[in-house]
């Protein structure tokens, strides 16, 4: 057996799967950090592998999604997507399979922790997903990303079971852009004993959906889960659009 397969035969056997071209795996557990100080090293980081596996599992996990739950709808799916893929969950996988242990890094990353920082470790594991879509095809990376994403999805609906679609929407948007959601009420309609509240869901200065109902609340959550869904149809804004202008 030679050093390289010496050196990756763990993860191998925890990943349950054996690369045809190692190089590959090199590279998806390479920090830059290392190449910075290894002028010998010829590979390259794993920053375009992590690129490739980030879109792989974003595919594979819609598409297990949309087989495994036919009744949920699109803004439900959204969420849970958006709870699969994030770091914090792509890290406990990573954390499962030890692949912290093997990464590359320069001097200054070993000696600040990053074989335990979430993001190198998450990293890691969107690019060895990548690398084993070039080795050895999409089954075998929707394979590997479904078998150890199983545990998260557990995990999600167990808790997704229990929250609305308000706290539903701020988990998506911060996970998918590190922003929280704010509700503004715009208008009130109707007289005092029966008043009618129109409430806007921003992230940022961006004015996701709006919302109505008999009470603030009532509107913000009716808000949300058109934010939900409009979220997982991004093209109807331009549809619509376009059809108007025909």
């Amino acid at each position: 057996m030679s050093r390289s397969s010496e050196r990756f035969a763990d993860l191998e056997a925890a990943l349950g799967v054996v690369f045809r071209r190692r190089d590959l795996l090199e590279r998806a557990l390479a920090h830059r950090s290392y190449l910075n100080e290894r002028q010998d090293y010829t590979l390259g980081s794993n920053e375009r592998l992590e690129f490739l596996g980030d879109a792989v599992l974003g595919f594979v996990v819609a598409e297990y999604l949309y087989h495994s739950f036919p009744e949920m709808p699109e803004g439900e799916l959204t969420a849970l997507r958006a709870r699969l893929v994030r770091q914090a969950s792509l890290d406990r996988v990573a954390e499962r399979l030890e692949i912290g242990q093997h990464l590359a890094l320069g001097r200054g990353a070993e000696t600040t922790g990053g074989r335990s920082r979430s993001r190198l470790r998450a990293s890691a594991f969107e690019a060895i997903v990548g690398a084993l879509l070039l080795d050895q095809g999409l089954e075998a990376a929707r394979s590997l990303a479904v078998r150890e994403l199983r545990p998260e999805l557990d995990l999600a609906l167990a808790s997704q079971s229990t929250k609305d679609d308000k706290s539903l929407l701020q988990e998506f948007t911060q996970a998918e852009t590190g922003q929280a959601p704010t509700y503004h009420t715009i208008a009130e309609e109707g007289p005092h004993h029966a008043r009618r509240f129109v409430v806007e869901v921003r992230l940022g200065e961006r004015v996701l959906a709006e919302g109505t109902g008999w009470s603030k609340q009532e509107a913000e959550m009716a808000a949300a889960y058109s934010a939900l869904a409009s979220w997982a149809n991004p093209t109807d804004e331009a549809d619509d659009s376009a059809r108007s202008e025909g």
